[in-house]
């Protein structure tokens, strides 16, 4: 009999990735395979409307919302990861990545010390999940999807956000981290690409690793 210690599973674990790559799908199987807390991303936000419509001022307005709905839901956590079992489908660095993306530069000075203010209470994963693909197969997606809102998502728009996230993930160093193509899986709609997902899902990671699935 081996006596090496089976890995302790991680405490606090959050998906990441670009909109339709399967964050809150994802999040939820881990959550109830776990028999963890669940914490889905707020999306209700008034000024998303103004925003993709080109209002002045929406960007910001819709960024500062974000900022506070994420902060007031990951906040209670505690700055420390959490001892109880928590899958989240979002990061709070996150908010970030799309205030770079969408503000203008004194919009962001503005932004930054918020964050900054905020960030310090909000406890780090012991594992982020990064669900990478391609703008292409996201925009299948969303057309699959049909959502009024997310039509207004222009192919542009989506480059930027895939690229935004690849760039914000290369750097990442603040827990263990699993990068997972999802371009050619769809484990969604394929059980046989969830099972695949979840058997290297069940093995440890240590620093930042990456997998390729194939398709089913």
């Amino acid at each position: 009999m081996s006596d090496t210690p089976t890995p302790t599973p991680p405490r606090y674990l959050a998906i990441e990735g670009p909109i339709r790559v399967g964050k809150s799908s994802l999040a939820r199987i881990l959550a109830e395979r776990h028999h963890a807390q669940l914490l889905l991303e707020p999306e209700d936000n008034p000024h998303l409307a103004g925003f993709y419509a080109g209002q002045p001022g929406a960007a910001f307005r819709a960024q500062m919302h974000f900022l506070l709905q994420r902060y007031r839901q990951l906040a209670p956590l505690g700055p420390e990861r959490p001892w109880g079992g928590v899958v989240a489908d979002y990061i709070f660095a996150k908010d970030k990545i799309f205030a770079y993306i969408n503000l203008s530069d004194a919009e962001l000075a503005v932004y930054n010390q918020y964050y900054e203010l905020l960030r310090p209470q909000i406890a780090v994963p012991d594992l982020v999940i990064y669900l990478q693909a391609t703008p292409e197969v996201l925009r299948q997606r969303l057309a699959r999807r049909n959502l009024a809102s997310e039509q207004e998502v222009s192919d542009e728009y989506l480059r930027e956000v895939v690229k935004a996230y690849d760039h914000f993930f290369f750097r990442y160093d603040q827990s263990d981290l699993l990068v997972i193509n999802t371009s050619e899986i769809d484990f969604v709609e394929q059980d046989a690409d969830l099972q695949e997902l979840m058997r290297r899902l069940e093995e440890p990671v240590a620093g930042t690793q990456y997998y390729l699935p194939l398709g089913s």
